[in-house]
């Protein structure tokens, strides 16, 4: 369930060169978990056709595009552009959070500068996106989770194919989470656990694990409990008790 956090003033700066304009639907609704997209604007050079998708998106999801001429070849002006305006952004005070659209790690000190200032940095990008960029976020999404394999598909987008982990592979990740949080009769609260996967990866996803919700990737790994009482209270988990092995047999009498 997506809590109601919009009055999260969220400034959304997108680097083009670096993320596809098919996941402009997508990403925006994802974006209205967090809060409102006060600000939306995408840097590159749309002096060319390079950039053509981003224009035709433009007017559909209220972006201004930020147009940086490459005067120099192989310098990226719309990088330095970007992080010039987030900095702007930041010293108004106006801010809760921002969201950086990028798989560039050019990024990186960027989101530790703006985590540095007490604000929460969501980023976007691609599963070729370092770890630097993504682990300086508070949460970092794959922009082939925010599109169904079909809806990629006919959209003509040219991002490899969807990845999809087997539940099992969380199971550790989860099973650490779970152990942080303190509790007295071993059973935790879910939207806890969520949480505190955020803390230990802010890439974890459910839905790289081919699951909707994080109940749903829980209940398929097999290796917890799950407790849904009826009277409104929080689903918990547990971590499933270790199988008591078979009692030896008894020594024939002598």
């Amino acid at each position: 369930m997506v809590s109601d956090k919009r009055s999260n003033h969220l400034a959304v700066l997108i680097d083009a060169d670096n993320a596809s304009s098919k996941i402009a639907e997508a990403l925006f609704a994802e974006i209205a978990k967090f809060g409102e997209a006060d600000v939306r604007r995408v840097y590159g050079d749309f002096s060319g056709t390079r950039l053509k998708g981003w224009e035709e998106v433009l007017a559909m999801h209220a972006i201004v595009p930020q147009q940086q001429h490459a005067y120099t070849t192989g310098k990226n002006a719309s990088d330095i552009t970007l992080v010039i305006d987030a900095m702007d952004l930041l010293h108004t005070g106006r801010f809760d959070g921002f969201c950086l659209v990028s798989s560039d790690s050019d990024f990186t000190r960027l989101a530790s500068r703006i985590r540095e200032q007490g604000l929460k940095v969501y980023g976007f990008g691609e599963r070729k996106t370092p770890e630097s960029f993504r682990q300086a976020c508070h949460r970092f999404i794959y922009t082939d989770n925010l599109v169904s394999a079909d809806a990629a598909g006919a959209l003509g987008a040219a991002s490899p194919e969807k990845i999809i982990k087997k539940p099992r592979e969380a199971v550790p990740t989860i099973k650490r989470a779970v152990k942080q949080i303190e509790s007295e009769d071993d059973w935790v609260a879910l939207g806890t656990v969520g949480q505190q996967l955020q803390k230990l990866e802010p890439d974890f996803d459910s839905r790289s694990f081919g699951s909707a919700k994080l109940s749903d990737l829980i209940e398929k790994t097999g290796a917890f409990e799950i407790s849904r009482p009826a009277d409104n209270k929080p689903v918990r988990i547990r971590i499933k008790p270790a199988r008591t092995k078979a009692k030896a047999k008894a020594k024939p009498a002598a």
